[in-house]
């Protein structure tokens, strides 16, 4: 399972750009906001929060349709599906690695961005929280619209269909938890707590679907 974590962890930095992709897109969001809202600093302080939410969530759907591909070009995905260990674990393992390689790094470059959009410490604080939190989730939902899509020659674009609507309330609680630890009457760990529930949740459910999908395009 560790050397899997690492063949995973470096394919997925090497494919397509991998993480350099991810997080450049991501500043590329962020960037183009104030130009379309005005050089108001107090109204880019309020909407920053959900503004990096967004663009981390966009940027997190790039290279969802490959976590499966590079098995499936080299015929190593019937291996995975014949070998001991049982798939769920492995499909754990490579949304680990693939989150290591693309999410996380939206996480670090997001403090960068808070301060590009005039957010105050707390502000950017919880927001780097809640993605580190968050990120997983939208991992783990996209593994399984990368395994129903993984027999398709150009599964991209269902693979950011079918992901969306369901990381939305990722967004969602994600940006409740940050603007609930800017403004003091609203309380933190609630929308916190239910952000963390949903990443475990999608962290368990996530994997046995996967595998469940692979299994099935296999057939």
């Amino acid at each position: 399972m560790i050397a899997l974590f690492f063949r995973d962890l470096k394919l997925s930095i090497r494919a397509g750009g991998g993480a350099m992709i991810g997080v450049l897109f991501f500043m590329t969001v962020v960037a183009v906001i104030p130009f379309g809202v005005g050089p108001d600093l107090n109204l880019l302080s309020r909407i920053g929060p959900a503004i990096l939410w967004i663009g981390a969530l966009l940027a997190s759907l790039l290279g969802l349709d490959r976590l499966f591909q590079a098995e499936r070009d080299d015929g190593s995905l019937d291996l995975m599906l014949m070998q001991e260990t049982p798939l769920l674990f492995t499909v754990f393992v490579k949304c680990a690695a693939h989150w290591a390689a693309t999410g996380l790094p939206l996480v670090i470059a997001s403090p960068l961005l808070g301060l590009f959009m005039n957010m105050s410490e707390i502000a950017i604080g919880a927001t780097m929280l809640t993605l580190l939190i968050g990120t997983p989730a939208i991992t783990f939902i996209g593994a399984v619209g990368a395994a129903v899509a993984v027999s398709l020659p150009r599964g991209g674009l269902l693979v950011s269909i079918l992901v969306l609507p369901l990381a939305i309330p990722v967004l969602i609680f994600g940006v409740s938890a940050v603007y609930a630890a800017i403004e003091d009457p609203a309380p933190f760990l609630p929308p916190l707590m239910i952000l963390a529930a949903i990443t475990l949740f999608f962290a368990v459910i996530g994997p046995v679907a996967a595998a469940a999908a692979l299994r099935h395009a296999s057939d």
